[in-house]
């Protein structure tokens, strides 16, 4: 084990009841040992940790086994498996968190200062971290809300170890999250927003702000599509994404929230817009602005109303026909034919 670890194995062993309350909630304490079914926290007996003991050898705090399995290993492995993490450097990550320590990057690896905090270069190196989402929880995610054809989608990534922080001065936390590069109109990515994941993939994380955007995002958003001609605009990724799975090939651009939607820039070329519109006050709002900014820039600008408070949520509950039907009749007629093909047809 490298010397971080073995240094984060000790911190974590002395105070290793707390982390088995944490991480091993279905446990209890029995003697000398928290008693629990396995590593994944579930009932029962047969996983034993040493809460008190020596600090290295047979019977150190922190050392334990799991008699069903043969398993057995420290504070660190644990972690790592509960949290189900395929690296150490995530477990290292999560037991920093824990233990409330600084993230040892004020020079990083490749030996590049520290960028400010939510400005475009952090967005960028955090974009680098991710990867692609197929066969992850946001894949896994956007599928639980209707959403099937993202898995190849450039402008979406996943981080399955992304910091959570709820206030300045609160601990960090860690959660999965899906990632969507923010870009201006040469593609350059100016921002990124985070959606912080539940650990099974079936929601939001359990967090007060489970998405925050960070960057330069006025004027930009989550592109999916080439535009040439025609673009449909809205607030949310997912509200965005369902219009998508009812017309393909439709060029379309999250802006993130109602304030940005209402300040987006248009791309050259534009002649319609679509702006889809979510059911509240500050949807409204910010339909009308940029309607009135579009109509001044002579670009014809038509509104897209859900049945429910958005798309996204029209396409949970009605289903993709209903919604297709919806939307065609609210398209113009030659834009419905086109925009119905696949990307790969329309040569997105």
């Amino acid at each position: 084990m490298s010397s971080p670890a073995a240094e984060l194995a000790g911190r974590l062993a002395r105070d290793a009841e707390a982390v088995c309350r944490t991480y091993l909630s279905n446990g209890r304490r029995h003697g000398r040992y928290w008693l629990v079914g396995d590593v994944h926290n579930s009932k029962g007996r047969s996983l034993y940790v040493c809460l008190t003991g020596s600090t290295a050898g047979r019977g150190a705090a922190g050392n334990w086994t799991d008699s069903a399995t043969g398993e057995y290993g420290d504070l660190l492995d644990l972690i790592r498996l509960n949290r189900g993490f395929d690296s150490l450097r995530e477990a290292l990550a999560e037991a920093r968190a824990f233990l409330r320590l600084p993230r040892p990057d004020a020079v990083s690896q490749t030996g590049q200062p520290s960028a400010p905090v939510g400005s475009p270069e952090a967005a960028r190196r955090l974009w680098a971290r991710t990867r692609p989402i197929s066969g992850t929880l946001a894949e896994a995610y956007l599928r639980a809300r209707g959403i099937t054809n993202a898995g190849e989608l450039p402008a979406l990534r996943f981080h399955p170890a992304c910091w959570y922080r709820p206030e300045d001065e609160a601990p960090r936390q860690i959660w999965p999250a899906l990632i969507a590069a923010i870009t201006d109109e040469d593609g350059t990515v100016t921002g990124i927003q985070r959606t912080w994941l539940s650990r099974d993939g079936s929601g939001k994380a359990p967090v007060d702000t489970p998405r925050r955007a960070m960057g330069h995002l006025l004027g930009n958003g989550v592109r999916f599509g080439l535009v040439r001609d025609s673009l449909a605009a809205g607030e949310g990724i997912e509200t965005m994404l369902a219009l998508r799975m009812a017309f393909p090939a439709l060029p379309v651009i999250a802006a993130t929230s109602a304030n940005h939607l209402a300040a987006l820039s248009f791309p050259p070329g534009l002649c319609r817009l679509y702006i889809a519109r979510d059911n509240d006050a500050a949807g409204r709002a910010a339909v009308r602005r940029l309607t009135d900014r579009a109509t001044a820039a002579g670009i014809s600008a038509h509104v897209l109303t859900p049945a429910t408070n958005d798309f996204n949520t029209d396409l949970a509950r009605l289903g993709i026909d209903p919604l297709r039907a919806r939307l065609a009749r609210q398209l113009a007629p030659e834009d419905g034919r086109r925009f119905a093909v696949s990307p790969a047809q329309a040569g997105r």
